[in-house]
């Protein structure tokens, strides 16, 4: 039951997808944030379409802990689900994002419509300058910068490996970053079909002020997503019928070095 649903899902959400970019398209001639509306709107659809044909419920906490203008947004990496739910949360994002998902037919106009920033992981020094560069001129418009700071898709229960690069970005845009775990990488978890039911909780942290030290903010940063991040886990051990991703979780733990 569970791969027909999946399968049922993951057909629907490609395919939606693909409509909605389509049927939007005309925004592409209208100013930026008369056009924003339909990036929320498709969020808000494909996350319809998890809770009728895989699901999969959520839970948002600390939606107070969202300041006013310009932030960046820390979020913790486990699935795709993050990449697309959490939109919805900000008045006007941008995602830091690498240079190639801008090749992408349709879904790359997009993205450049909508200014979100390229990296290019392949020229570090001159991505880094690019990216910052993007970044203040995103919070002097006051948008909300969201990044996930471990780079790539970790699976619940995996060590940690967070890049440092957003403590460059915490020094130099002074302003507040604000941790955000989640436990949805049980639900949908990273390279695989399958996406289980249940109800995935997302954790929006107390805001962490600029003007620490940046070797002090990264230590805050990691162990405030990871300590609710690992949280939220075991509180889903306690759901009617349990994420059997759980299983894996504790075998990743148990080969972590002590």
């Amino acid at each position: 039951m569970v791969f027909l649903r999946s399968t049922l899902f993951q057909i629907l959400f490609y395919l939606v997808t693909f409509v909605l970019m389509i049927l939007f398209a005309p925004v592409m001639l209208l100013p930026r944030r008369w056009g924003w509306w339909v990036v929320p709107t498709w969020s808000r659809v494909l996350q319809l379409l998890m809770r009728v044909f895989a699901g999969i419920k959520v839970e948002v906490r600390g939606r107070e802990n969202l300041p006013d203008g310009g932030f960046i947004a820390a979020m913790k990496h486990q699935s795709a689900w993050e990449t697309v739910a959490l939109i919805p949360l900000f008045r006007s994002p941008t995602f830091i994002l690498k240079r190639e998902l801008r090749w992408i037919p349709i879904f790359g106009w997009y993205t450049a419509k909508f200014k979100q920033i390229p990296i290019n992981r392949g020229k570090r020094s001159e991505a880094l300058a690019a990216m910052m560069l993007a970044a203040k001129e995103a919070i002097a418009e006051k948008r909300q910068i969201l990044i996930f700071p471990e780079g790539t898709r970790r699976p619940a229960g995996a060590e940690p490996k967070y890049k440092f690069g957003i403590a460059h970005l915490y020094r130099d845009l002074k302003c507040p970053v604000v941790p955000i775990a989640h436990n949805a990488g049980l639900y949908w978890p990273r390279a695989s079909w399958k996406v289980y039911p249940g109800t995935v909780i997302v954790e929006i942290l107390p805001p962490i002020e600029p003007g620490l030290a940046p070797n002090a903010f990264y230590e805050r940063m990691v162990t405030d997503i990871e300590t609710a991040s690992d949280r939220l886990i075991e509180e889903a051990r306690t759901a009617r019928k349990p994420s059997p991703v759980l299983a894996e979780v504790d075998t990743r733990r148990k080969a972590q070095p002590v």
